[in-house]
């Protein structure tokens, strides 16, 4: 291929990705925004990430958002309800799409969308918005903390399961463990004792 026609190619993936990006920020899914109040006393609460850590979830693009169907007066049908996370979850094409987006927009050096996943900050099985991009960022595969400690994505989905159990156990209420998981998951990660 030419150096033109290479460049051609070059302009109109930019433009495509723009076009992408401009309709993908049109949409937020019907999701509600994380409230920053806190819930109450005894909850859960976690300082906000801290943003010297790269792949964290940053707040200015990914605060957070919770599907309003999920309640805490409606567990039983929604969030612990075998399958719920299932009937809920957007399409790969959307998730992906996203991802190529969000990875430019969060200025990772790595470009490789294969070294992340599109993941919920509020994991749909605690009653996360589905497609609401404030509630998706691309997770890097590994992440390194401060001390050195190498976590990914399947200490987060360690940590989900977790905090499903507590909801649907009784010992924690729904908003507790989205506003634990939205502040910061890596603390929450780390104060549920890394499960």
């Amino acid at each position: 291929m030419t150096a033109r026609r290479l460049g051609i190619v070059a302009v109109v993936a930019v433009v495509i990705a723009l076009g992408l990006a401009v309709a993908i920020r049109s949409l937020t899914g019907g999701g509600v925004a994380i409230p920053t109040e806190s819930p109450g006393p005894g909850a859960a609460s976690t300082p906000s990430p801290s943003p010297s850590i790269v792949g964290l979830p940053r707040h200015d693009l990914t605060p957070g958002a919770i599907n309003p169907a999920a309640t805490q007066d409606n567990l039983a049908t929604t969030v612990c309800k075998s399958g719920w996370a299932t009937s809920v979850r957007p399409p790969s094409a959307y998730t992906s799409a996203l991802k190529l987006v969000q990875i430019i927009e969060y200025d990772y050096t790595d470009k490789s969308p294969s070294h992340y996943q599109e993941d919920h900050l509020v994991p749909l099985e605690l009653g996360g918005a589905p497609r609401d991009r404030r509630n998706l960022w691309p997770e890097p595969n590994t992440i390194t903390l401060a001390d050195g400690t190498s976590i990914g994505s399947k200490e987060k989905d360690d940590l989900e399961d977790y905090l499903h159990d507590q909801v649907c156990g009784g010992s924690m209420s729904l908003q507790q463990a989205q506003l634990a998981i939205a502040r910061d998951w890596v603390a929450a990660w780390q104060a549920a004792g890394r499960p």
